[in-house]
């Protein structure tokens, strides 16, 4: 067996923002096998200053990574722990390999067209004005799930935001989620969060930063809004790390990131100890190209979660790659007539 490594800079449509700033575009890495005429490929979604493997030597740990492909998706696994993107592409290339074709990795209902997974409609930070015309947007294409990212522009305004959406469509008709990325102190967040449930929220992701556990975990218990934690999970490697972090936190929710957490094997055991604790979950890409995203797409799908899925971000990119899964009406849906437009020629020379 072969494996080579690649890299490929996704660039955004328009600038996106965040609490950690504005994105124009977006590094990623793909791992390609070859074995007996047939190819496999993963995504190694990288995220730069939020992924636990941002390092300088990740590029050496994709190099061995391939050097020692021979080891076995197993093994693996366990020896690229501190690295859960290369995981997650090791994992989804070898699922790739031994597929039907490349990119049919799972196959199910929704491969066949006849499912489709339901997802919340994402509304970037931006001014009040461009926020709005987002929002719009997403209720005009027939989402009844909106995730607004909170903490970066006047908090007034971003309550007038919810009020809008409030103004015209109930709870029933609209769930909004929202995520502060961390943008709330820790002196002030249970007083923003008291504001937010005014306007019927169903959840708030990481209010406070990270590693701030005891904060987090008396949130948790006196929140009016249900909190899911998001980049809480990032860099907790070991099953007996994450199970201390949910038995302290004890949080509402948590949010799962395969290309964060170790691929689906890791995604998996944070399912696992999330139902043992009566958390809720749900599954999100993270800001991968429609080849992670198609992944981890048929992953979910296999999971049987129904509430509203984080995986509506192909569109954000002009080079992504063309292929069949389509946003329609707040679902996502595989529409197996339509034809992959990516060819495995394009990484042959670089």
């Amino acid at each position: 067996m072969k494996a080579t490594y690649h890299k490929y800079i996704l660039h955004f449509k328009r600038p996106s923002g965040t609490s950690r700033g504005v994105l124009t575009d977006k590094e990623t890495w793909f791992i390609i096998l070859e074995k007996e005429g047939k190819k496999g490929i993963g995504e190694c979604g990288i995220l730069r200053g939020l992924s636990v493997d941002d390092r300088p030597d990740y590029e050496e740990k994709l190099q061995w990574t391939c050097a020692n492909i021979h080891l076995g998706k197993e093994v693996l696994w366990q020896a690229l722990i501190e690295f859960p993107s290369i995981q997650f592409g090791v994992e989804m290339a070898f699922h790739s390999l031994v597929s039907e074709t490349p990119f049919l990795l799972f196959p199910s209902n929704f491969t066949n067209g006849e499912k489709s997974i339901e997802i919340n409609g994402l509304v970037w930070m931006g001014e009040e004005l461009f926020m709005k015309q987002q929002i719009e947007e997403k209720l005009a294409q027939g989402f009844s799930c909106i995730k607004l990212k909170i903490g970066a522009i006047d908090f007034h305004k971003e309550l007038q935001l919810l009020h809008y959406i409030r103004e015209h469509f109930t709870p029933e008709q609209v769930e909004i989620r929202v995520d502060a990325n961390g943008a709330f102190s820790r002196t002030m967040a249970l007083d923003k969060i008291t504001q937010l449930s005014g306007f019927k929220i169903h959840s708030i992701e990481q209010p406070i930063q990270k590693n701030n556990t005891d904060s987090m975990a008396e949130l948790c218990k006196t929140t009016p809004i249900p909190i899911a934690l998001d980049e809480e999970l990032i860099g907790v490697f070991s099953l007996e790390e994450k199970e201390a972090l949910l038995q302290k936190i004890r949080p509402q929710y948590i949010i799962l990131k395969p290309s964060f957490i170790g691929g689906f094997r890791g995604t998996k055991e944070w399912i696992s100890l999330a139902e043992k604790y009566k958390i809720g979950w749900w599954i999100t890409s993270a800001l991968e190209s429609n080849i992670g995203l198609n992944a981890i797409a048929q992953w979910t799908f296999l999971q049987h979660n129904l509430m509203p899925q984080g995986l509506g971000t192909g569109a954000l990119y002009t080079n992504n790659f063309d292929c069949p899964l389509v946003v329609s009406e707040g679902r996502l849906w595989y529409k197996k007539e339509l034809e992959w437009e990516f060819n495995f020629d394009y990484f042959s020379n670089t």
